[in-house]
C-alpha cells in the first residue's frame, strides 16, 4: 500500500447526524429561526466536518504551493515565468495580499516550493518539497510521471501534518497554472475547453486563443480518462496542483474543515474527491472565481461559494476571506445566549 492508498483509506465521511444538533443549537439562540443566513449553514457544516458539537478553529492555516509550468512557454500567460518564483519570496517575506489577508484573520501561511524553476530558495521560511524542475509542456505529452504526482500529492497532504491545523486553506503559485486547471477542468467534466478557459492573469484576446488551443491539444495528445484520476493529474496537472490534492486530502482525513480557495485549488479538490469521495464533506467554497471554469467545477462538487466578488487572483486569498467567515458562523454558534439564557420570550406557536 503506497502512502497515498494510506491517506484515502484514512478518510471517512463527516456524520450527517450532527447536523441535527447544530440545527437544534442555532435555532434556541436570541435570533429568528435561520435569520443568520448562510452563516447557519456554515457552522452546521464545520459542526459536521470537526465531528463534534462545539468546534474551535484556533489554528488556522493556508497552504500556499508553487510550482512551475512548461505550457507557459507557449505564451498563455501575461506574465513572464520567472514570477512564480519572485513571488514565492514576496510570500515569503509577508508581502503577498495572501499575508496581509491572512494577518487579518488570525491564520498562519505556509509556503512551499514543490516544483519553482531553477534553484530552490533559500528563504528560510519556505518549506521546499521539490519533486522536479517544473513540469513538461502538457501540449507535448503528461506534465508529470504518476509517480511524480502521486509523490506531490503524498508531500502535500505531509506539510499538513506537520501543520496540524484546525482550518485548513488552499493557495498555489504558478505562472501557466489557469491553463492546467482548464485541462483538468475539461478532462473531468467533459466540459469544451472554450467554455472553461478564463483569461488568467490577464491575456489578451490572442492570449485567451493560444490558451484554449493549448487545452485542446493537450486533451488530444493525452487522451486522459476521467475515471483514472491520478492519470488525469498526471497529465494535465502541476506539482503545486497535486501539492494541492494532498492538502485536501490529509484535511479530510484530520477532520478540519477545508477552506477552497477559487479555480486552481478547486480543480485539485475535484482530483481528490475523486481519489477519494467522502473527501466532499470537509469541503468549503469560499468564492466564485471571476474563471468561468470555476463555476463547473462547483457544479461537479455540489458547492456554493460564500462569496462573489470577481476574484481571479489565487494564492490562498479567497481562502482567507472563507476562514474569516468560518470564524464568523463559529462566533455565533459559540458566543451568542440561549433565549432561556437571556430570559427573552422565545417565538409565539
Amino acid at each position: 500500500m503506497t502512502a497515498l492508498d494510506a491517506l484515502v483509506a484514512r478518510i471517512a465521511g463527516p456524520d450527517p447526524a450532527l447536523a441535527e444538533v447544530a440545527r437544534r443549537r442555532l435555532d434556541s439562540l436570541t435570533k429568528p429561526p435561520g435569520s443568520l443566513g448562510r452563516l447557519e449553514e456554515l457552522a452546521i457544516r464545520v459542526v459536521v466536518s470537526a465531528g463534534t458539537p462545539r468546534p474551535r478553529i484556533a489554528a488556522p492555516v493556508i497552504f500556499t504551493l508553487a510550482g512551475d509550468h512548461g505550457v507557459a512557454a507557449q505564451g498563455v500567460s501575461a506574465y513572464p515565468q520567472a514570477v512564480t518564483g519572485q513571488m514565492v519570496e514576496n510570500f515569503a517575506r509577508g508581502g503577498a495580499a495572501v499575508n496581509a489577508l491572512a494577518r487579518l484573520v488570525g491564520a498562519r501561511v505556509v509556503v512551499a516550493d514543490l516544483g519553482v524553476a531553477g534553484a530552490a530558495s533559500t528563504h528560510p521560511s519556505i518549506v521546499v518539497r521539490r519533486i522536479a524542475d517544473g513540469t513538461r509542456p502538457i501540449t507535448d505529452g503528461p506534465a508529470m510521471t504518476r509517480a511524480q504526482a502521486r509523490a506531490a500529492i503524498e508531500a502535500g497532504a505531509e506539510l499538513v501534518e506537520q501543520a496540524a491545523p484546525d482550518c485548513v486553506g488552499t493557495g498555489e503559485m504558478g505562472i501557466g497554472n489557469t491553463t492546467a486547471a482548464s485541462a483538468l477542468t475539461a478532462a473531468l467534466t467533459r466540459a469544451d475547453p472554450a467554455a472553461v478557459t478564463g483569461r488568467g492573469t490577464g491575456v489578451d484576446d490572442h492570449g485567451w486563443t493560444r490558451k484554449v488551443a493549448a487545452v485542446r491539444r493537450a486533451l488530444a495528445v493525452n487522451r486522459p480518462d476521467p475515471a483514472d484520476p491520478l492519470g488525469v493529474l498526471a497529465a494535465l496537472g502541476g506539482l503545486e496542483i497535486a501539492g494541492l490534492v494532498g492538502v485536501v486530502l490529509a484535511g479530510a482525513a484530520r477532520r478540519a474543515p477545508v477552506v477552497l480557495d477559487g479555480f486552481i485549488a478547486t480543480a485539485a479538490a475535484l482530483v481528490a474527491v475523486r481519489l477519494a469521495p467522502p473527501a466532499a464533506g470537509y469541503l468549503i467554497a469560499a468564492h466564485r472565481s471571476a474563471e468561468p471554469g470555476h463555476a463547473r467545477l462547483l457544479a461537479a462538487l455540489g458547492l456554493t461559494p460564500y462569496l462573489d466578488l470577481g476574484m481571479r487572483l489565487g494564492e490562498g486569498t479567497g481562502a482567507a476571506l472563507g476562514i474569516a467567515l468560518v470564524r464568523a458562523a463559529l462566533a455565533c454558534y459559540e458566543d451568542m445566549a440561549t433565549f432561556k439564557d437571556a430570559g427573552v420570550s422565545e417565538r409565539l406557536e
